[in-house]
């Protein structure tokens, strides 16, 4: 039997734009794991960490550096934190690990994350000297450390409203139950 004459049948050789396997990168990324508010709570302490990463990498000179240099690594390590988590997130990795595991580290981790970056910034506010760049790398300091303490607000509300026990059934008729049901 002939190769074409089995699989001639069951395949097509363009299957068209509408039809097919999705292209590119769009099967393996995915924003429903989150809601809403966390997404752009999330894509924010992305932006802001790295705005102040970039604004703190353009100083030239300083007098005082241990609060530029604290302000370095926390600023980088909290863009790659939230990088992270991002992609877990929003890639199929997120299926192949506990989800349990990954709010829970998402939780920690951004707690941590937003105080050793509003220390941070306190530290090189109180530090700096004073340049334009400066005060751009400090305002975007304690917008991503506000955004991380918010996002980690907003997960301890979501924890609290799932460990809410529920209220029981009421009762339709005015007469309580005696009997079990199983008799």
């Amino acid at each position: 039997m002939e190769n074409g004459a089995v699989y001639g049948p069951t395949t097509e050789e363009n299957p068209g734009p509408a039809r097919g396997a999705r292209s590119g990168l769009a099967p393996c990324f995915s924003l429903g794991k989150l809601r809403w508010h966390r997404r752009v709570l999330k894509v924010l302490q992305l932006v802001f960490s790295l705005l102040a990463f970039i604004c703190e990498e353009v100083v030239s000179q300083c007098t005082l550096c241990g609060g530029l240099y604290f302000f370095e690594f926390v600023s980088c390590s909290a863009f790659l934190l939230s990088l992270l988590i991002l992609i877990v997130y929003c890639t199929p990795v997120y299926d192949r690990v506990d989800a349990g595991k990954v709010k829970s580290s998402d939780f920690y981790i951004t707690l941590g994350t937003g105080c050793v970056f509003l220390l941070a910034s306190i530290i090189f506010v109180s530090t700096h000297d004073r340049t334009s760049v400066e005060f751009a790398a400090t305002v975007f300091g304690f917008l991503a450390s506000f955004m991380f303490l918010f996002d980690f607000v907003s997960m301890l509300c979501e924890k609290r409203h799932e460990a809410e026990p529920r209220k029981p059934e009421s009762m339709t008729r005015g007469e309580t139950l005696t009997e079990p049901l199983n008799a």
